[in-house]
């Protein structure tokens, strides 16, 4: 638990969450730390995040979710491990890392994102530089060399599996993926390249729009319409509708199909740019939620 020697930490729960973090990262980014009494890394982790968010003084705010008192939140966020760190700004995630990072690992994570409000930059800072611009074609072309002069590198291959699924080559993408060691299987970019896949996949032999939408006009309560026709809103460059159509099967048949509407959201939520439409979508789904 937090205590006020740590004025920018706090508890996150269930009650606080949408007020706390999404509302509150748009003002201010909030590191999310999902941890267990359990966990020995945990208690590793913890304290250093704790001293980083007083060093930063305010430049972004650490918030703590036991996960064993707040089940919702960490299926919320597709937690598979802790400890796990997440990165909220504009309620969107971010950027993220599983595992006990050292600390200077932890500062040139933060230094992507955040810098002291004093005005010193965190260790590494300088150092973030814009990668040059390239089709996904000559990505996949540079990774596939990369690869082979530096076999014993998996972070290039992850590299490669995001580079496939950007040229549009699915299944290479999946198989890469596939692939990965487990302590890549939880980066950030793993997750969001799931989250990718799970849509695309998805709409294999689905009808096409017209006839989903005809269906949902004839049927508001064919959620199995309503489902397909929001990811192929998403794919067809339209996440707006899209995720309206999620949210209306949340609303009206939270659990059918499992719960298939709110994993759609949480998996659109990571595959979108768009941090304004995300936050927006992000509260509204939490207050159907909680």
């Amino acid at each position: 638990m937090t205590d006020t020697a740590h004025p920018h930490v706090f508890d996150v729960t269930e009650s606080n969450f949408e007020s706390d973090v999404l509302q509150a990262s748009i003002d201010t980014p909030v590191l999310v730390d999902f941890w267990a009494t359990w966990c020995g890394p945990c208690r590793t982790l913890g304290p250093m995040l704790e001293k980083l968010a007083t060093e930063f003084n305010g430049a972004f705010r650490l918030g703590k979710v036991d996960v064993d008192a707040n089940q919702q939140l960490a299926g919320m966020f597709g937690i598979r491990s802790i400890p796990t760190v997440m990165l909220v700004k504009d309620g969107q995630i971010l950027d993220g890392f599983a595992g006990a990072l050292p600390e200077g690992q932890l500062r040139e994570f933060l230094s992507r994102h955040v810098q002291p409000l004093d005005g010193e930059p965190a260790a590494g800072g300088d150092e973030a530089v814009a990668a040059p611009t390239e089709s996904p074609t000559e990505a996949v072309n540079r990774l596939q060399q990369a690869i082979a002069a530096a076999p014993d590198q998996p972070e290039l291959k992850l590299d490669l599996a995001v580079a496939l699924m950007r040229m549009g080559n699915v299944d290479a993408a999946q198989a890469e993926l596939d692939a990965l060691p487990a302590n890549l299987a939880t980066d950030a970019r793993a997750v969001r390249l799931r989250h990718q896949l799970e849509l695309a996949g998805a709409l294999a032999g689905a009808p096409t729009m017209e006839v989903l939408r005809d269906r949902v006009a004839a049927d508001p309560t064919d959620w199995e319409a309503r489902d397909l026709l929001g990811v192929r809103l998403l794919i067809e460059d339209e996440p707006a509708a899209g995720l309206e159509q999620f949210l209306v099967v949340l609303e009206k048949a939270r659990d059918w199909n499992d719960g298939a509407a709110k994993k759609r959201l949480i998996a659109a939520f990571a595959t979108l740019d768009d941090a304004e439409l995300v936050g927006r979508y992000r509260r509204r789904m939490a207050s159907l939620l909680f």
